[in-house]
């Protein structure tokens, strides 16, 4: 396990972060996250089978476990896959209208050393907090 941590500032309010996260619908797509399906959902926990893109391009179906904490963040847990048995919090900070979101974790990724892990999950943050903040400002 690799331990890592990623920071970013979403350009979106802590209320509409959560209403995105929470309304359900169609999903914006991503790079790496190509689909997601609702497996369980009970009160804050959910587990859902997602299609991922790995870090060296080849598609991957996961199993993740989520813990919601609305408005403070979420925890996960990879059960399946790859990346199976990796940890990590979200936490959002409020800040105005705009939302602080701070990413750590325990990573596992199958086949890579831990200054792989520790670049493929930093690219994998990266490219996601970026798509988000898309997302985020074409969501109403």
């Amino acid at each position: 396990m690799v331990y890592v941590h990623e920071e970013s500032v979403f350009d979106a309010s802590i209320e509409k972060i959560w209403r995105f996260l929470m309304e359900g619908g169609e999903r914006p797509k991503h790079e790496t996250i190509l689909s997601e399906t609702v497996l369980e959902e009970e009160g804050n926990k959910m587990k859902l089978r997602v299609e991922t893109m790995g870090p060296k391009g080849t598609k991957e179906e996961q199993i993740w476990q989520l813990w919601m904490n609305p408005p403070f963040g979420w925890q996960m847990e990879v059960l399946e896959g790859s990346t199976k048995g990796s940890k990590n919090s979200v936490v959002y900070v409020p800040m105005g209208d705009k939302t602080r979101v701070i990413v750590a974790g325990d990573f596992h990724v199958e086949g890579l050393d831990d200054a792989e892990i520790v670049e493929a999950t930093g690219d994998f943050f990266v490219r996601m907090f970026d798509e988000e903040n898309v997302n985020l400002k074409a969501f109403s």
